[in-house]
């Protein structure tokens, strides 16, 4: 058995370095000044990195270190009771989810995805050989270049340049339905989708639906000073442009950055914990998100967030026995 001081200073050096490679998520948040902490993201990492290391308790972790039992086994965690409430007297920001959350999801399923289907060819021939259609390209190239090769249904080649514009359109335009019809969340559609809806968004032919309840929330949440978050799969820009243009105004006003699939996928425990990074609070603890899919509850809560499940009209059914305090409207929240 290795020497208690051997173990400790090994321990250390590995948080060290886990500190040291850790990415920095700043050029994730935009949105007001005010609102953003550079710099605190990494300082934050190392403290709890050095404080796991000497076997010291991380404010708000709870996953670092395992309880088992005395035989070795792992002990499993009780089951959260649904009449619980997250502890929110202590909540500093708020992140929030978009479809189903703050909009139903008619207005993404019915409006938005529909839109970005119907516009996508005229759109790529409309920009095509530009820097931002080039990159768009790039990324459409690359995802479907792994999607032919792990089988995925609807991915079809796309030949070179030279082989023409129509024909690259034609391959791409093939794939992007199929994407589109599959709901997939994935950066390359996500983005080419936010550069299509701008257009839209523009061009006043398309407006931003949220429920009723979100702008009075948001606008007291604001003035309170607690501070609020959009994490989406759709592209930064993409929810940008829904919050700029709805029906109520331009929202953006009330937040203060927006993350999209970049930072993670919604349902791994890791993408909360890199947002926890970059907003700028002391524990995840004080940080309270809101969605309506029980599998990103489930990821938030075990990065240490405090959680409630937006209930609204058309959203997926809960199972049962879930274990999170729930709301219908955004004037539940803070009650």
């Amino acid at each position: 058995m290795a020497s208690p001081s051997r173990s400790v200073s090994q321990v250390v050096g590995k948080a060290l370095l886990l500190g040291r490679r850790s990415p920095s998520l700043d050029s994730q948040v935009s949105g007001c000044r005010a609102c953003c902490v550079p710099g605190r993201a990494s300082s934050q990492l190392r403290r709890h990195s050095l404080k796991a290391a000497a076997g010291l308790p991380a404010a708000g972790i709870s996953i670092l270190r395992p309880r088992r039992r005395p035989d070795g086994r792992r002990l499993r965690a009780a089951p959260a009771s649904a009449a619980s409430s997250p502890q929110l007297s202590s909540i500093r920001s708020v992140v929030l989810d978009i479809e189903g959350t703050t909009s139903p999801i008619s207005f993404v399923t019915d409006v938005l995805f529909p839109y970005a289907r119907d516009n996508a060819r005229k759109h790529l021939h409309a920009t095509y050989g530009t820097v931002e259609a080039n990159d768009d390209i790039a990324l459409l190239r690359a995802q479907i270049e792994q999607d032919l090769a792990e089988g995925v249904a609807g991915a079809v080649p796309v030949p070179p340049e030279d082989a023409g514009k129509d024909e690259v359109i034609d391959a791409l335009i093939a794939n992007v339905e199929a994407m589109i019809k599959a709901d997939r969340k994935i950066t390359s559609l996500k983005q080419l989708q936010g550069h299509i809806w701008r257009t839209g968004f523009e061009g006043q032919e398309i407006k931003g639906v949220v429920f009723d309840d979100v702008p009075p929330a948001l606008e007291k949440w604001h003035a309170s000073g607690i501070k609020t978050y959009i994490y989406s799969s759709g592209s930064r820009e993409a929810q940008r442009l829904i919050f700029g243009n709805t029906t109520f105004g331009d929202l953006r006003k009330y937040l203060c950055g927006f993350f999209d699939t970049t930072v993670g996928t919604k349902r791994e425990s890791r993408s909360y914990y890199e947002i926890w990074q970059s907003v700028g609070v002391d524990r995840p603890s004080q940080i309270l998100f809101l969605t309506d899919v029980y599998q990103e509850a489930t990821a938030a809560k075990a990065a240490g967030l405090e959680v409630l499940i937006s209930v609204r009209p058309g959203n997926t059914p809960l199972p049962e026995n879930h274990g999170f305090r729930t709301i219908t409207t955004f004037a539940e929240v803070f009650t």
